[in-house]
C-alpha cells in the first residue's frame, strides 16, 4: 500500500494540503454542497441570470455552491484548456469530485492502474480544486474485485482523497463482504460513497424524466457509513419537495453529527432531470440550519430583483 495524500490537520479549522509541491489551505469542519452538474440551461432565471452564457455557467454556479460532482469525466477526458478554465472560474476553496472514467472503472483491464495514474496526471491544471476522486463501480464488481480496488487506490491515495461507490449487493450484507470492503477502504484512507435513492423510488414513474431516472439509478440499501473525515452522500430525489424532505430528514441529524465531530461532509442532491436540484439543496440546508451561500439570493434571483426596480420619475 502506498502512502496517503499529505495533509496537516490543525484542530478543525483548516488543513494544509500539498498537490504537486504547491501548498494551500482548505477549511475543515464544513459542508461541501452541490449538484451532479454545473451546466443546466433550465437553471436560468433562478440559479443563473437569464442572460447567462453557457461558458459562464460554472462561474455563476460557484457563487452559490462550493462543490460539484464532476460526472463529465466519467464519459470523456477534459482538454487541458478546459481544466484551466474550470480552475479560473472557481474560488480557491471550491471542490470538484471527479469520477474515474468508465473505460477504467467498468472494464477492470490489466493495465487499469497505469491508465488511472496517467488520467490523474492529465488533470494537473485542476489538482488544487479536486476534493476527491470518485471511483464508481458497476453492479457486477463484487468481492472478487477487492484486489483490483486496492490496486486502483494504490494509484491515487498518495496524491488525492478517494471515495468508492459500490453497487454489488454483497457489499451490503453487514457481514463478511461488507466488513472486508470497509476495512480495505479504511486502510487506504478512502471513503465509501453513501447512495440514497429512496425518495426517487417512493413515487410512481409518471413522466419521462422519472422513468429514465428510475431505470438508470440503482435501488440499494442505505448504510450511513463514514470511514474518514470526509464522508460522501449522494441523495437522489424526486420532483415532490415534500417526499424529498421526508426522506432526507434522517440525514439532517447525521450531517449535524459529522460537522460537530469536525468532519467535512460532501453532499450532492439529484432530481430526475436535475431541474430542481438547486432548490433541493437549498431546502436541505435551510432545514439543516446551517449558514451557507445557497441560502442567499442566487445570481438569477438578484438579476430579477434588480430588473424589477423601476426608476423613480420626477
Amino acid at each position: 500500500m502506498g502512502g496517503h495524500y499529505k495533509e496537516n490537520n490543525s484542530n478543525v479549522t483548516a488543513r494544509t494540503l500539498c498537490y504537486d509541491g504547491i501548498f494551500f489551505q482548505e477549511v475543515a469542519a464544513m459542508l461541501y454542497l452541490g449538484c451532479p452538474m454545473w451546466a443546466n440551461a433550465s437553471w436560468k432565471h433562478s440559479l443563473f441570470r437569464a442572460d447567462c452564457k453557457t461558458a459562464d455557467f460554472l462561474q455563476q454556479y460557484s457563487q452559490v455552491f462550493n462543490s460539484v460532482e464532476g460526472n463529465t469525466t466519467f464519459y470523456a477526458d477534459p482538454k487541458p484548456e478546459a481544466l484551466q478554465r474550470w480552475a479560473a472560474q472557481t474560488p480557491a476553496d471550491f471542490r470538484f469530485v471527479l469520477k474515474v472514467p468508465s473505460r477504467i472503472s467498468h472494464q477492470a483491464n490489466a493495465d487499469a492502474q497505469a491508465e488511472l495514474k496517467n488520467w490523474w496526471q492529465s488533470l494537473q491544471p485542476l489538482h488544487s480544486r479536486i476534493g476527491q476522486v470518485h471511483l464508481q463501480l458497476p453492479a457486477t464488481a463484487g468481492p472478487e474485485q477487492l484486489a483490483w480496488i486496492a490496486a486502483m487506490l494504490d494509484a491515487l491515495v498518495a496524491d488525492v482523497r478517494c471515495c468508492v461507490e459500490v453497487r454489488h449487493l454483497a457489499f451490503f450484507d453487514k457481514a463478511e463482504h461488507e466488513v472486508g470492503l470497509n476495512r480495505l477502504l479504511r486502510d487506504y484512507g478512502a471513503e465509501r460513497v453513501v447512495f440514497d435513492s429512496r425518495a426517487l423510488f417512493a413515487v410512481p414513474a409518471s413522466n419521462p424524466a422519472l422513468i429514465d431516472a428510475q431505470r438508470k439509478k440503482p435501488r440499494l440499501p442505505v448504510h450511513a457509513i463514514c470511514l474518514t473525515d470526509t464522508p460522501v452522500v449522494r441523495f437522489i430525489g424526486c420532483d415532490d419537495a415534500a417526499i424529498n424532505r421526508q426522506h432526507y430528514q434522517p440525514w439532517l441529524a447525521k450531517i449535524r453529527q459529522w460537522l460537530d465531530e469536525g468532519k467535512t461532509p460532501y453532499c450532492y442532491f439529484h432530481t430526475p432531470d436535475n431541474a430542481s436540484a438547486p432548490e433541493l439543496c437549498r431546502a436541505f440546508v435551510q432545514d439543516l440550519g446551517l449558514d451557507h451561500p445557497v441560502l442567499k439570493q442566487w445570481p438569477g434571483e438578484q438579476h430579477q430583483t434588480t430588473s424589477s426596480i423601476q426608476p423613480e420619475l420626477w
